[in-house]
């Protein structure tokens, strides 16, 4: 895989520093768009990131550099680094390697979610961003003795019998056995949908884009 800085050769020159010689930078979840936090970074900050692949800022109340997750581990993996119109903010997307809050938050943003709301799937949606990426190389691939190249090899037809096979199990799972049992079925039913979608070549954001169109129709 290539280095940041080949990806990037002339970041550092594109983006404006503003007179404090800072540029905001919003982290961002790779796999689901959710924001996690928003810092501030200098040139030096910027180089060290492109360097070591995971983000490093610019503190402007101790003005000094700091390495997010240098005590807690918590690193943020990037994966994808863009600028706005203007080249004065950047939008970084990254792999969260755990919590992006010093509160222990997944997020920044979290206390301003709803009480009610559920506990957010991060671990989920990273999961399914990593298959999919293992689904389109076995389709490309076709590696012998993988157990998705002989469901890919068999056709639409054994995957849609396999993921309905699976749906059952989950409901029957739903119905009579643990939680832990439950969660095990789900992840087949998943993993089948995925290889369904794929072999199909329906991406997950058609169908992302089909939930948004009905909730937009809800609020009508």
């Amino acid at each position: 895989m290539a280095s940041l800085f080949e990806q990037y050769p002339d970041l550092l020159e594109k983006v404006k520093f503003d007179a404090n010689g800072l540029v905001p930078a919003v982290l961002q979840d790779a796999a689901t768009g959710r924001v996690l936090m928003l810092a501030y970074m200098n040139r030096e900050s910027l180089q060290k990131s492109l360097e070591t692949g995971h983000c490093w800022f610019y503190s402007r109340s101790r003005q000094e550099l700091w390495e997010k997750g240098a005590t807690s581990g918590n690193r943020q993996r990037i994966e994808q680094i863009e600028y706005d119109c203007d080249g004065d903010t950047l939008l970084i997307q990254v792999q969260p390697e755990g919590p992006a809050c010093h509160t222990g938050a997944f997020s920044c943003f979290d206390d301003a979610a709803p009480e009610s709301a559920p506990e957010y799937p991060a671990v989920l949606f990273r999961m399914i961003r990593d298959l999919q990426v293992l689904m389109r190389q076995r389709n490309r691939e076709r590696p012998e003795g993988s157990y998705t190249t002989q469901l890919f090899n068999a056709g639409i037809s054994k995957i849609a019998k396999k993921l309905g096979e699976e749906g059952v199990e989950v409901a029957l799972a739903a119905v009579n056995e643990n939680d832990s049992r439950l969660s095990e079925e789900v992840a087949d039913l998943i993993y089948n949908l995925l290889v369904l979608l794929e072999h199909r070549g329906v991406s997950l954001n058609a169908v992302g884009e089909e939930l948004q169109k009905r909730a937009a129709g809800r609020k009508k």
